[in-house]
């Protein structure tokens, strides 16, 4: 390549510092399309062609959110996210998946992507996506409860409202802006049985294009960092062919009415 990259853009800020957003594909007519469109949003922005130059560039900066394709040739997206999510690094990312394929997205959610968009796609499509989640990022959903000192308890878990942060047998927890506010969104309905709608609307936002599928990846994810055993879940209970239910005390419950 030459260059260590092929394109780099940055914005001066006027009073604050404008988000950082890496873009990280290797197609170059996607990567200048989407940089300059983010570039006139605002943003400040660096576009890199593969996963290498990224893992190399993180050594020193790094950015306030990724939009991550997970199909390149040589190391992929997804094993560049898995290794960000296994050393503990919470950076929000947005991945780009083939929209004909939804195994890459579901594989996506799994390893813990905050959002995805499949191709192709319009860059205002991608723009309000990366907005949506630097906002469930930087405040807590809508809604959210006011608890003396910010925080929750429930079993082991302790979670933080203000400082975001998830609390297990006293270790801390690596939870992504997407995992916070699912989970925020049950602690404010304890013991009431919410539909994967109402809880795509409530952690998401309204006019979210998240589905079912999805969220059912969310929850399972969701589980593994709070549940004693996600097998045999006690906190956040299935409600058969309707949804899920925070049960702050563990006990089992009676199936939706």
């Amino acid at each position: 390549m030459g260059a260590f990259f092929e394109i780099s853009w940055s914005v001066n800020a006027v009073s604050t510092r404008p988000s950082m957003v890496w873009v990280v594909d290797d197609d170059p007519e996607l990567r200048k399309m989407v940089g300059t469109y983010l570039l006139d949003q605002g943003y400040d922005v660096r576009c890199l062609c593969d996963v290498k130059q990224f893992e190399a560039r993180l050594e020193f900066q790094r950015p306030d959110l990724l939009v991550l394709d997970l199909m390149m040739p040589g190391d992929d997206g997804l094993s560049a996210l898995r290794r960000l999510r296994d050393a503990g690094d919470d950076l929000p990312v947005v991945m780009l998946t083939a929209r004909a394929d939804g195994v890459d997205r579901i594989i996506g959610l799994e390893q813990g992507a905050d959002d995805y968009l499949g191709k192709p796609f319009l860059p205002r499509e991608l723009s309000a996506r990366i907005e949506a989640v630097l906002r469930r990022r930087t405040a807590a959903p809508a809604g959210t409860p006011v608890i003396d000192g910010g925080e929750v308890q429930f079993g082991e878990n302790r979670l933080n409202l203000s400082s975001r942060t998830l609390i297990r047998s006293g270790e801390p927890v690596v939870i992504t802006s997407g995992e916070f506010s699912l989970l925020a969104a049950f602690l404010q309905h304890p013991q009431r049985p919410l539909s994967r709608e109402r809880l795509i609307e409530l952690s998401r936002g309204p006019g979210s294009e998240t589905d079912s599928r999805s969220m059912d990846v969310q929850v399972s994810r969701l589980r593994k960092l709070v549940e004693p055993d996600p097998t045999r879940p006690r906190f956040i209970q299935t409600v058969w062919g309707y949804g899920y239910v925070f049960v702050p005390d563990g006990q089992p419950r009676a199936a939706k009415d």
